[in-house]
């Protein structure tokens, strides 16, 4: 299987890397409009046939089967739509595109020609959130109740996307792979603390069926750096930290009963539980080898990948609805 891959900025050089990796799987060209980038990558990588600034080199080259996409978020969907028209199967980064309307026509096109549309949550590969996946559908939480997750410090402040657009898709895509239900309702609140619109804080509300809620907090303008999630259940809770080099995935055996007498209706009686903490032993496998893996083996299976254009629609949804809250105040869209 020949691949292309368009765009060699900080993303693209780890993709050649893991899918030079896999068996029958070869990278035929790259393609990048800075030249400084394409003579780094033929200097790391000489057996690359084609080293471009056209894209269109890779995305009309017969010998190319499928293309990866990691350029800025703007020009996804019109080089996903030109890889489709010309039969590639395509993986896209995150977001997937700027708009859920764009994602709507990239599934559909895929579906109609019957190739592969997947999207790099790069997270949903890691053996952590796999492992917290695992607990969660065996029962061991119990209902579940809220995801609540923090991704901040003094970051790289961008110049075209708000923070929302540029740190929140990791936690999107986490929470929407976790708790696999439908969103109902999204509302945000943020601040630009700089002469310019772009929100550099933001706080995200997304509401579920059954008193299930979910809560992201995103901040470019943080001392330190904090990658943290919480997961609680009925029965258990999990604390997600990414920072943390190991036991990233902790389970607490802690939580509340609450008994309401009924003689006294309006009394509710309130009983904390406090037990043991585990932590579970997490797979090391780099993420993006199994992104590259289940690419690969989702096109020669004629499968929908597990990260799928309709998990991208998802989360693109869900930012856009959040954007559109943000600039009105933290009016709540319904979904």
């Amino acid at each position: 299987m020949n691949i292309g891959i368009i765009g060699c900025g900080y993303w693209g050089p780890n993709l050649i890397r893991n899918f030079g990796l896999l068996d029958n799987v070869r990278v035929l060209g790259v393609a990048d409009l800075r030249e400084e980038r394409l003579k780094f990558i033929s200097r790391l990588y000489p057996n690359i046939k084609i080293v471009t600034r056209d894209s269109n080199e890779l995305l009309h080259h017969k010998e190319i089967d499928a293309v990866v996409i990691a350029t800025p978020v703007s020009a996804h969907f019109p080089l996903a739509m030109e890889a489709m028209q010309h039969g590639k199967h395509v993986l896209l980064e995150k977001p997937m595109t700027a708009t859920s309307e764009q994602a709507e026509v990239l599934n559909e096109t895929a579906e109609r020609q019957k190739l592969t549309l997947m999207v790099d949550h790069t997270f949903i590969y890691t053996g952590a959130v796999r492992k917290i996946k695992e607990i969660i559908a065996s029962g061991e939480l119990g209902e579940l109740y809220y995801f609540d997750s923090v991704r901040v410090n003094l970051g790289l402040f961008q110049h075209d996307v708000n923070v929302v657009w540029d740190l929140a898709p990791h936690d999107v895509a986490i929470m929407d792979y976790l708790l696999a239900k439908p969103a109902r309702t999204i509302s945000a609140t943020g601040m630009a603390h700089f002469e310019s619109d772009i929100e550099n804080i933001a706080y995200i509300s997304v509401g579920y069926d059954a008193h299930l809620i979910g809560h992201i907090h995103v901040n470019w303008l943080a001392p330190v750096k904090v990658r943290q999630t919480l997961v609680c259940g009925s029965r258990k809770m999990i604390v997600y930290d990414d920072v943390e080099p190991s036991e990233k995935v902790k389970i607490y055996d802690k939580g509340v009963d609450y008994i309401k007498n009924r003689e006294e209706v309006y009394n509710i009686l309130v009983q904390y539980r406090t037990g043991d903490m585990m932590a579970p032993r997490i797979e090391l496998t780099e993420a993006l080898n199994l992104v590259s893996k289940e690419f690969v083996s989702a096109i020669e299976q004629g499968r929908a990948p597990l990260t799928d254009g309709q998990a991208g629609y998802r989360v693109v949804r869900i930012l856009e609805a959040a954007n559109q809250s943000l600039k009105q105040g933290g009016k709540v869209i319904k979904l």
